[in-house]
């Protein structure tokens, strides 16, 4: 049994940064994430100011996957109730799973546990780029209800290719399609607000 259902989801710390980035590399060659800019986002993941969400899935003491999520204050259009107040929104930097978990629900776990960092952070909504070759990924966004919003023309380089921006409201009622979990089944995952 592999993936979803063995797979224990824990937070990212500098120590998974050379197998995260052995898997970036397997999985993304042309447009690979480097060391520093894993370094950089981890920077941001911890204490009071946090402002970023990073987890690994672990399995047999492997890395099959991994996600991260960032977070900025973005000004409304009149905010809520109309003053221009600053509302938060989140972004999917990174969701990556082994190529012998595809399929396996793992994926969904992943993005379940973004979600719920994106609705501890208070986002009001959550936008991700997908390649428009990715067609597997954007089922998955697409089940957790992200819409198509626009499309950034060679924003994947050095490739050229274009990314699909796409957009979930309110991250709160997004639920995993897949298999809802009770709890947030991560391990070190508190979130400092």
């Amino acid at each position: 049994m592999t993936g979803s259902e063995t797979a224990v989801l824990r937070e990212m710390r500098w120590w998974d940064i050379d197998p995260v980035l052995e898997l970036e590399r397997d999985l993304f060659p042309e447009d690979a994430w480097s060391r520093g800019m894993f370094w950089s986002e981890l920077a941001h993941a911890r204490g009071p100011g946090a402002t970023r969400r990073y987890v690994v899935a672990e399995e047999g003491g492997r890395i099959v996957g991994y996600a991260g999520l960032t977070v900025s204050g973005a000004e409304s259009e009149g905010g809520e109730a109309g003053d221009g107040a600053s509302v938060q929104a989140a972004d999917v930097q990174t969701i990556a799973v082994t190529r012998d978990h595809w399929g396996t629900g793992l994926g969904s776990r992943l993005l379940t546990e973004l979600l719920r960092a994106a609705t501890a952070f208070e986002c009001a909504e959550v936008l991700l780029e997908c390649r428009v070759d990715n067609v597997r990924a954007q089922k998955l966004y697409e089940r957790f209800g992200f819409e198509t919003i626009g499309v950034r023309r060679g924003y994947y380089q050095p490739g050229n290719v274009d990314a699909l921006v796409m957009r979930l409201t309110d991250p709160s009622t997004s639920a995993n399609p897949a298999s809802p979990v009770d709890g947030n089944g991560v391990q070190g995952t508190e979130t400092n607000d």
